[in-house]
């Protein structure tokens, strides 16, 4: 009687235990499959976008990238994957800066720790998710981030073209105004009281010359301005150790 008692027991637990399992095996029959088909559904595989796959350098739509050639990038990156090529060119108002010749980037030694895009002070870079980069040969992992042509340097356009000769007129009538402020000062201490009022003229018409030349840029005129006055206290120096020295 025990054993009967013991077998139908036994039994039911064998049956519900087989209703748990079809259900567990029930719901997987209807949640959505997370196996992907690749390579067969590439052209819609989702990857996620904080996924990082190869470094790349930034292009506008004009095929413009804002890399500065600062070297941060080389600098902060921790196994020195990349490797920046840097030229100095001349702008169109002889100025000089460093321009971007050759991006170097080693994917092969990258650790994907983001270092290069988080510090970059243009937001030059960033991580595509483009993880299909495996290769037969280890010298190909190191990429070229500027793969278009270096752009040339803009030329100036006539509105920095005049601006830049006035500039220059302004300097070189300051110049002239402190030079011509400085000779009549010097003639004032060595000839005739007359004489300085002739050389006056010349002076005021030198500075009225940069003055204007500077109208409209508040630090050139205030330059000027400071020459000027520079060149007027020296002169009335003169003039008072020479009357001084005429009534001893």
């Amino acid at each position: 009687m025990g054993s009967v008692k013991e077998y139908f027991s036994n039994l039911g637990s064998g049956i519900a235990s087989l209703v748990k399992g079809m259900q567990v095996t029930g719901k997987e029959f209807v949640t959505p499959k997370i196996t992907e088909e690749y390579p067969d559904n590439r052209d819609n595989l989702p990857v996620a976008d904080r996924f990082r796959a190869i470094l790349t350098l930034k292009y506008d739509d004009q095929g413009d990238h804002k890399c500065i050639a600062c070297g941060t990038c080389e600098r902060v990156c921790p196994n020195n994957t990349i490797s920046l090529d840097i030229k100095t060119v001349e702008t169109w108002d002889g100025k000089k800066k460093k321009k971007l010749d050759k991006y170097h980037y080693d994917l092969g030694s990258c650790t994907f720790c983001q270092l290069c895009v988080t510090s970059c002070p243009t937001d030059a870079l960033e991580f595509s998710n483009d993880f299909e980069q495996a290769l037969y040969t280890r010298s190909k992992l190191v990429k070229l981030l500027n793969y278009l042509p270096e752009k040339p340097e803009p030329q100036p356009t006539p509105e920095q073209i005049e601006k830049m000769k006035a500039e220059k007129e302004a300097k070189i009538a300051a110049a002239k105004a402190a030079a011509e402020a400085k000779k009549a000062a010097a003639a004032g201490a060595a000839a005739t009281p007359a004489a300085p009022a002739a050389q006056a003229p010349a002076a005021d018409d030198a500075a009225a010359k940069a003055l204007a030349a500077a109208k409209g840029d508040p630090e050139k005129e205030a330059k000027i301005r400071a020459a000027l006055e520079k060149a007027a206290a020296l002169k009335a120096k003169r003039e008072a150790e020479k009357n001084a020295g005429a009534a001893n």
